[in-house]
């Protein structure tokens, strides 16, 4: 699993967790909506900047948005 991968994995769980549409989620961190979905299908890689913005509007550590799920969570 890329870091892409894990990004978009991570950002689409903690969104959903957060009750948190993608249009709400890029509204609060001033990030367009489409750009919040092409991270969620891996299209682009954010910047360290976009990623403290998504964490501290979903209540996480940016570190928590990019740490690779164990192995027995399904990855």
């Amino acid at each position: 699993m890329d870091i892409r991968e894990v990004l978009a994995g991570n950002l689409k769980r903690y969104r959903k967790a957060a009750g948190l549409s993608q249009e709400e989620l890029a509204h609060r961190a001033d990030i367009d909506r489409t750009y919040i979905s092409s991270l969620e299908r891996c299209v682009y890689a954010a910047g360290i900047d976009v990623v403290d913005r998504l964490a501290r509007e979903l209540s996480v550590e940016a570190a928590d948005l990019l740490k690779r799920p164990k192995r027995d969570e399904g990855a």
